[in-house]
């Protein structure tokens, strides 16, 4: 088992950890330097236990927010999860029916009587413009 020296606090300290997990205990152990950095700076040197505690229950106090944060991240997942699987099993939405309105008879025969009269205009016209 390899032997490691962290420092916490500005003091050093022998840990054994398992072979390849040198570098877990080093990034846990800045993480805790860093909270007895934030005691030391905030309350000025303490006993090494009172210091080692009282980081430890910095992160402990970090580390629950986290995971309620976690719970709630979860649960909002599921949620959306849910309401997913509802809209996949959902039948299609049908699809929207446009309505064509329908041109009342008398438009037709205007329509008809105006193309009547701009045809017997046009032969007028003709008839004017070659003779």
């Amino acid at each position: 088992m390899p032997e490691v020296t962290i420092h916490i606090g500005g003091r050093g300290f022998e840990v054994s950890c398992q072979e390849g997990e040198e570098s877990y205990l080093h990034s846990a152990a800045k993480m805790l330097d860093d909270e007895a950095q934030v005691l030391s700076d905030q309350i000025g040197r303490m006993p090494e236990a009172r210091m080692l505690l009282m980081a430890g229950l910095m992160l402990a106090d970090k580390t629950a927010a986290v995971e309620d944060r976690i719970k709630e991240v979860e649960a909002e997942l599921a949620e959306r999860m849910q309401e997913l699987e509802v809209l996949k099993n959902a039948p299609a939405p049908e699809p929207e029916r446009i309505e064509i309105p329908v041109v009342p008879p008398q438009v037709n025969e205007s329509l008809a009587e105006l193309a009547a009269r701009t045809e017997a205009l046009a032969q007028q016209i003709e008839e004017q413009a070659a003779g």
